[in-house]
């Protein structure tokens, strides 16, 4: 399996969208494993121990890619995420324009 299958297959398992900060990656481990903690599940605990084990797998996964991630530091694309809602809203659509 390739890194891009891994980390596809990770981001699912976890249930990440398309997007997702490093605070709602680590939140849905949190939860997934309360939820998977074999000490919730004494009925089926070998069900339980291998859910968690693909959670913690997956999240080490997504983890080493955040780490990894190589960020832009270009004027350019710190323009693009730093702009205020207006001058978001300007770049996309322009600026208003009296039509009277």
């Amino acid at each position: 399996m390739s890194s891009f299958e891994k980390l596809i297959k990770a981001k699912t398992l976890l249930g990440l969208g398309e997007k997702a900060s490093l605070t709602e990656i680590k939140n849905r481990y949190r939860t997934l494993m309360k939820k998977w903690h074999p000490d919730k599940h004494k009925d089926d605990i070998d069900a339980a121990t291998k859910m968690s084990s693909q959670i913690n797998e997956a999240y080490e996964i997504v983890l080493t890619y955040c780490n990894t991630y190589d960020y832009p530091f270009d004027e350019e694309s710190l323009k693009k995420t730093s702009l205020s809602p207006q001058e978001w809203w300007e770049e996309k659509f322009g600026t208003k324009r009296n039509t009277i």
